[in-house]
């Protein structure tokens, strides 16, 4: 007959000898208790002090490990559960990578950018709900992330803007929540140990496999090789006209200007905006496009977008267009993932961050100045700066932990950043950039 979790843990002689055994903390063991799953590392220990397999023991019921008032449960592959209050639509998530946001405002914004494709965010700031949802503030027609995790439950709105409380317009968007979770914890643990698989399960009916649900986490290949640029990116093309938004009169149509391609990877909504703004005429081209397509349109100059996953996957049909554009002259201006992409095609290399760099506060500077920009960014892989090419120069570094923000190649007009000078939401210290581009057109 199988025996519960509770019995094994007596048999190995308690919390703390099992602790000691297995050589993790008693507040491992107090998780092993929570989730009904041991991390399969432990079970050769386990197994030899007890003689006992895995399949003995009792899979874990409702009663025994749901906590009183807990409906939704954040799950890593590891077998950890964060239990909490679910809000959002009733479901279980995709498995995805668990990363963390340090935003203070915008959580809407942040929800719908695509590139947060493949990914559950954390939200370090604990009070998110309090100003609702609208639809001003989408950046894409819909919500890309795959889950949200908050310390606080979400609030009634407390803004004229708000047409939809947060809990509703997740509804709507059809993405789980879970709230009174420890953020700092989970933050923490991103922090130290790198951005773990998990599963957010909110189901309707109360019951959780959670075995099940940390197997599907655990199985999850993560976003390394992962292209996710084509099943974010339009499908066609289209022209954009709408600039950015102002407090007196909200989004306002722009005149015309030179004709502009940027090339979708996951693009927001404000990049657009902030490129007609700027002067240009937007003619929005999906991730696949080739050289053929972009010159069809006889732009000035070509965008690259922001925009989810591996570069080196996305690399694969979007870096031999590039190279053709370079070699025709083409000015060209990326960001984010388009950056990364811009800097495969001049010969650079990319590579995984451990913890990624997600936020409104991110601090940059700028070399040939000095100075500092306050930066909103988005991305889990970097620019290998030691990679570059002669000719290609390191124009911007993180004052985070020193890694790429920056190139450009004079010789071929081409430059691009790692943040978003679009910011939405975020400062608008880097907004000078759209202008530089623009500058740049023939």
């Amino acid at each position: 007959m199988a025996i519960s979790l509770a019995e094994l843990i007596n048999r190995l002689g308690g919390p703390d000898s099992a602790a000691s055994l297995t050589g993790v903390t008693a507040d491992a063991i107090r998780k092993w208790r929570a989730a009904g799953v041991i991390p399969s590392k432990h079970w050769p220990a386990i197994r030899a002090a007890t003689g006992l397999t895995m399949d003995d023991i009792a899979p874990p019921t409702l009663d025994e490990d749901v906590p009183p008032g807990a409906t939704a449960a954040l799950v890593l592959g590891d077998g950890t559960v964060f239990w909490g209050r679910g809000f959002g639509a009733h479901g279980v998530s995709a498995p995805s990578e668990l990363c963390f946001c340090t935003g203070m405002t915008g959580y809407q914004e942040t929800l719908t950018d695509p590139s947060f494709a493949g990914q559950i965010i954390t939200f370090t700031f604990p009070h998110i709900g309090n100003v609702g949802a609208n639809n001003e503030d989408m950046e894409a027609p819909q919500v890309w992330a795959r889950g949200l995790v908050v310390k606080e439950d979400p609030t009634a709105p407390s803004n004229y803007r708000a047409t939809a409380d947060l809990d509703t317009w997740l509804k709507r968007m059809n993405v789980p929540g879970i709230a009174g979770v420890d953020t700092r914890a989970i933050t923490l643990r991103i922090r130290d140990q790198g951005a773990p698989n998990a599963v957010l399960a909110f189901p309707a009916d109360g019951k959780f496999d959670l075995a099940e649900l940390a197997a599907t986490a655990a199985a999850w290949p993560g976003l390394d090789g992962l292209d996710l640029a084509k099943e974010v990116s339009c499908t066609q093309s289209y022209n954009w006209t709408g600039g950015v938004w102002s407090w007196a009169h909200g989004f306002e149509e722009t005149g015309a200007g030179k004709r502009v391609v940027a090339i979708d990877y996951g693009a927001k909504r404000n990049i657009l905006r902030s490129l007609a703004s700027a002067g240009c005429q937007v003619t929005v081209l999906p991730a696949s496009a080739t050289f053929e397509q972009v010159m069809a349109h006889a732009p000035a100059g070509v965008f690259l977008s922001n925009g989810p996953g591996d570069p080196a996957a996305t690399g694969e049909y979007a870096v031999p267009t590039l190279q053709r554009l370079m070699m025709a002259g083409m000015p060209i201006f990326g960001i984010c993932l388009g950056h990364q992409l811009l800097a495969r095609a001049l010969g650079g290399k990319t590579y995984k961050l451990a913890r990624g760099h997600r936020g409104a506060n991110q601090p940059v500077q700028e070399l040939a100045t000095g100075r500092v920009e306050i930066t909103s960014q988005n991305h889990g892989f970097a620019v290998d700066a030691e990679s570059l090419p002669e000719g290609v120069e390191v124009t911007h570094v993180s004052l985070f932990d020193g890694s790429n923000e920056g190139i450009a190649c004079k010789a071929k007009k081409v430059f691009s950043v790692q943040y978003h000078p679009e910011a939405s939401p975020g400062p608008s210290d880097s907004r000078h950039l759209f202008r530089r581009f623009v500058e740049m057109l023939p």
